[in-house]
């Protein structure tokens, strides 16, 4: 009777801890996430328009809380094309940094807080910095 009542209060918590992740598990997993974003800078540095749009759901909505709305990342896209093309024929500079302040995640999902600084210079010299 006692092999059976601890064998009953073992097993859920053996499942339970099953979902968690290990350390190596969550290095590998903001490995992936460290490269997906430095593939990210590298297509704005490089002006590289047809890349940056790959990382980008076709359906994913742009929401800036600074200009208080929200419109498909097409249009957005639409928008910013002319700077990659400015930058990738060499009249203008761009690039593209992240931080992040938490970084949640497991093997199938990943919730990333923090904050980008987004740098232009374009063909005049003028330069804007940008923090979202």
């Amino acid at each position: 009777m006692k092999l059976s009542f601890l064998t009953s209060l073992i097993a859920p918590i053996a499942l339970s801890a099953a979902p968690f992740t290990t350390a190596a598990d969550d290095a590998a997993r903001l490995a992936e996430l460290d490269r997906f974003w430095n593939a990210v800078s590298q297509s704005v540095k490089d002006g590289d328009f047809a890349a940056y749009k790959s990382t980008c759901h076709p359906e994913a909505v742009l929401v800036s809380e600074k200009l208080k709305t929200s419109q498909p990342i097409t249009q957005a896209l639409e928008r910013w094309k002319p700077g990659f093309d400015d930058t990738k024929a060499g009249r203008a500079k761009a690039s593209v940094e992240f931080r992040f302040s938490q970084r949640l995640g497991d093997a199938t999902t990943a919730h990333e807080t923090g904050i980008f600084l987004y740098s232009f210079t374009d063909a005049r010299g003028q330069s804007k910095k940008d923090y979202v």
